[in-house]
């Protein structure tokens, strides 16, 4: 999908107060139509857990794997009228008209922003289901992203049935780091309650909330190996790069590549196969995807508290303050320090603090335009584009929360 240009450059701010709507009745034939027949390749399957006795309204926290989620969630939740909570990207993609009748609550990634919250509410007071994707973003490597810790507080004071709707298939059929290929992997979807609004009354916040991470947590390589399914795309591989950008063998950073179903280090030339089983394979053994980007982290960890790690980039830089599409600001500078990162365009400067931002929007291939990440104002989210060989968005993600948790512990 080409990308939306804000031609008059209106930087006014999307009204994130206005109240939801209920899906218009004459957009819910399309919608449900529209996903059959987008994930019927999938052979998606929907199972339904404690949900006999469960009317609307009800609060929904789904996984968030990939776009397909996106046709998973109106079938699952057929034949009710849902509103969900989007992000900006979507009004500007398909108009804030289109978006907001299909239900959406506005929002921008990593911003507390309490007109959301109230706007959940409202919903739910109309009676409608409402789906939240408390992930943010598309899994880096099929396993879950960072998980807020107010919700089992959100939950519990929305006084609804508490729903979770998990996936299995959508990273592997779509991976993030290669949305282009895609892959025939069966997907399949459990949507299960796990309180009652009663129970919610008389259970602890910090129960309900590690019963919600309990629920959320996936890793689509170990679920791939225990249904013994094969992928054998040609092109598996490519792309992986993105997301493992530091060489096991040399610990050299941003010297990986990939070709068909190779990942290898342009510098000391050791190379990984990408299996049909979702491994990779070399002549020193196997590894297992997610452990290597956790070691990856563990890297940025070690250089930030050796106090090594404080970069700065030349970038480019496209602002979205609302529906109307994107307005390009030019060159400038990104820098992190350990408070904030810094983004400074033509002279003047943003500052986004680390320690009410618990993570960092990535895009590893935007629009087909390259690697970005998303940085956001409760007015506006830029858009950080950088020609810089050592700008990877794993790792500036890698640095934000570490920083953000080391913030919030002084």
């Amino acid at each position: 999908m080409a990308v939306k240009v804000n031609r008059k450059g209106d930087r006014t701010p999307f009204d994130m107060r206005r109240k939801p709507c209920a899906q218009r009745w004459y957009l819910m034939p399309i919608i449900w139509g529209l996903s059959w027949l987008q994930m019927r390749r999938f052979r998606l399957k929907i199972e339904r857990v404690n949900m006999k006795k469960i009317k609307p309204p009800y609060l929904v926290l789904a996984m968030h794997q990939g776009e397909s989620d996106y046709r998973i969630a109106p079938l699952a939740l057929f034949p009710n009228r849902v509103n969900y909570v989007s992000d900006m990207e979507g009004f500007a993609a398909y108009g804030e008209r289109l978006y907001r009748a299909i239900g959406c609550i506005g929002k921008r990634r990593y911003v507390p922003e309490a007109s959301v919250i109230c706007n959940v509410r409202y919903a739910l007071k109309k009676g409608h289901p409402v789906v939240i994707y408390p992930e943010s973003r598309h899994s880096n490597v099929g396993t879950t992203a960072l998980l807020p810790k107010n919700l089992g507080r959100l939950a519990r004071r929305m006084g609804v049935p508490l729903v979770i709707l998990s996936v299995h298939g959508c990273y592997l059929a779509n991976p993030f780091w290669d949305e282009r290929h895609t892959r025939k992997v069966p997907i399949q979807a459990r949507l299960e309650c796990i309180y009652t609004a009663e129970e919610l009354c008389h259970a602890d916040e910090k129960e309900i909330q590690k019963r919600i991470e309990e629920k959320l947590q996936y890793d689509e390589y170990d679920w791939q190996k225990q249904k013994g399914i094969l992928i054998p795309e040609e092109k598996r591989a490519e792309g992986l790069h993105k997301a493992l950008y530091q060489c096991r063998t040399c610990k050299a950073e941003f010297c990986m590549e990939t070709n068909g179903i190779i990942l290898c280090c342009k510098r000391c030339r050791s190379e990984w196969t990408l299996e049909e089983n979702g491994q990779l394979y070399s002549a020193s053994g196997n590894v297992h995807i997610p452990d290597w980007y956790e070691w990856q982290r563990q890297n940025v960890h070690a250089e930030i508290d050796a106090g090594t790690y404080f970069p700065e980039f030349s970038v480019y830089v496209e602002a979205l303050p609302n529906a109307k599409g994107f307005i390009p600001l030019g060159k400038g500078t990104l820098s992190c320090t350990e408070k904030e990162f810094l983004l400074t365009i033509c002279g003047q400067t943003f500052r986004f603090p680390h320690v009410s931002r618990e993570s960092v929007q990535t895009e590893y291939d935007y629009k087909g335009r390259g690697m970005c990440i998303v940085l956001s104002h409760r007015d506006c989210c830029y858009y950080i584009y950088s020609d810089d060989e050592q700008f990877n968005p794993t790792k500036l993600q890698f640095a934000g929360e570490y920083f953000h948790d080391l913030c919030n512990m002084c």
